[in-house]
């Protein structure tokens, strides 16, 4: 069986990141806190480590991952264009329960999936995320639970759907306990998912492409209700798995496309 990590213990907090580096490294799999729920990652430029993160939670190229970064810096260099809006929701709800598609950077050598030439970003609130980010680089990371399964919020339940096929698991206690489940399932704590890449059309708009931690209301103050999309109005297909979490580490969790951003770890 594949080791959880107490990473409230310096020794096994030391001992697991050094393995959890390596396993990136090598192209395998890691399951990380977040904010919001719990994800399981891998290196977003090694095409062959983010199919094998599909296949561990059952889920096709049509479903890509979002992609967690340590900052602000690597949002310019990851997105082709950063509208003013965005800054001002990045700004506000960064790091946290926010992620946000945007057009990639073309010249990037990676193959997260179906994306349609799009990035779902977002940087989480969580010290070990943080951390191995900073070390690693960023990661696709999606949440870490099979499809159609609820989100993990704690590294015993994410290794009790993904068990061998992760090589690290990292425990950083419960996830997301600082937020308010006010997303699209009973209990959910997946991040937010905004499409901003309408934004380029002629009197283009925000489109919340799934419900999180971050409310609407929240959104409108910041960009205002006019620049956001009526509710429930169809989104074109991008770059999110609205279930993400990245997640969120949501898939930060598990919702069909826009696709692009799970959870989350999403």
């Amino acid at each position: 069986m594949t080791a959880i990590y107490d990473c409230s213990v310096d020794s096994q907090l030391l001992a697991g990141m050094r393995l959890a580096r390596g396993a990136i490294g090598r192209g395998e799999l890691v399951v990380i806190p977040t904010d919001t729920v719990y994800g399981v990652a891998a290196d977003a430029f090694a095409p062959a480590a983010v199919a094998r993160l599909l296949d561990a939670k059952g889920r096709e190229r049509t479903s890509p991952p979002p992609v967690l970064i340590p900052g602000i810096p690597t949002l310019d260099a990851l997105a082709s264009d950063v509208p003013e809006p965005v800054r001002r929701l990045v700004a506000e709800f960064w790091p946290g329960g926010l992620t946000v598609i945007l057009h990639a950077q073309p010249s990037l050598q990676w193959d997260l999936g179906e994306t349609r030439g799009t990035v779902a970003l977002r940087m989480p609130a969580n010290p070990i995320a943080l951390e191995l980010l900073s070390e690693t680089g960023p990661l696709a990371v999606s949440s870490a639970n099979r499809s159609g399964q609820p989100s993990a919020t704690t590294a015993a339940e994410a290794e009790a759907m993904l068990g061998d096929a992760v090589s690290v698991y990292l425990d950083g206690g419960a996830a997301g306990i600082g937020y308010e489940a006010i997303g699209e399932r009973p209990g959910d704590t997946s991040s937010t998912i905004v499409d901003a890449t309408g934004l380029d059309a002629d009197g283009g708009v925000l489109r919340i492409v799934r419900a999180g931690v971050i409310s609407r209301e929240r959104i409108a103050a910041v960009v205002g209700e006019e620049l956001l999309a009526p509710a429930g109005e169809a989104a074109p297909a991008g770059a999110v798995d609205p279930a993400a979490p990245a997640d969120e580490a949501a898939d930060p969790a598990d919702e069909p496309a826009p696709d692009g951003a799970d959870a989350a770890a999403s």
